[in-house]
């Protein structure tokens, strides 16, 4: 059973960082990332043996994964659905969060999260690097916040809204890279299908993340609470 799970998360790593060589130029985080990465051994015996764990949001999981569709994301997708199993899938109830923030109730209904690389991983130890699976269930709103990680995504949903500072906000397709640097506010709306990440957090990965209220939070939870139920 190790040996199944080892072959299993270090062909997921290693395909996400080979997407990330392939369009290292598309954003500084990613090269950022690949230098952080290019220092770590990544080989197979290196990866824990760490329990598996599984998910009352099973069915938004297999959703979220069987919905990548973008063809230059197949590898991802193919190599997530061999370790799916394997992996530790956690949610987030505000261990992230400085006491007392609300992060909101669409949030805390439904988020998932497993680490493939970090202090608490299902595959390599690192004790100031995350590398891992972002999941958001349909219809939430991720409220404005910031943490001292500079932070990359790497979208692999076919779309996801994203408010970064005080810019508008911008749809983000399949395969592109969201950058943010340190302490760097930013939100994401998810719609009619679950939303599906990699998430990479640089360093900092122990400082908690803050709220950052902004006075549009009731209306858009308010209509995205009334497509839900549309």
């Amino acid at each position: 059973m190790l040996e199944e799970k080892r072959t299993y998360v270090h062909a997921l790593t290693h395909e996400i960082i080979n997407f990330l060589n392939i369009n290292r130029d598309k954003s500084i985080g990613t090269r950022l990332a690949l230098e952080r990465l290019v220092a770590m051994d990544l080989s197979m015996n290196q990866i824990m043996d760490t329990p598996a764990v599984g998910t009352r949001h099973e069915n938004v999981l297999s959703k979220a994964i069987k919905e990548i569709n973008k063809p230059e994301l197949l590898g991802i997708a193919h190599a997530l659905i061999r370790a799916k199993k394997y992996l530790a899938w956690r949610e987030d109830n505000n261990n992230y969060y400085q006491h007392g923030d609300d992060v909101g109730k669409q949030y805390k209904t439904c988020n998932l999260h497993t680490l493939l690389i970090g202090p608490d991983a299902c595959g390599y130890y690192q004790p100031d690097f995350l590398l891992g699976i972002f999941i958001l269930g349909p219809w939430t709103f991720y409220r404005d916040h910031r943490h001292a990680a500079p932070e990359l995504y790497l979208n692999l949903s076919e779309k996801s809204n994203w408010r970064l500072g005080t810019q508008d906000w911008q749809e983000y397709p399949a395969g592109s890279f969201v950058w943010n640097e340190a302490e760097s506010v930013h939100a994401t709306q998810v719609y009619d299908e679950p939303f599906i990440s990699v998430f990479i957090w640089l360093e900092n990965v122990m400082a908690p993340c803050v709220t950052f209220p902004v006075d549009d939070w009731t209306i858009i939870e308010a209509n995205l609470h009334r497509k839900d139920n549309s």
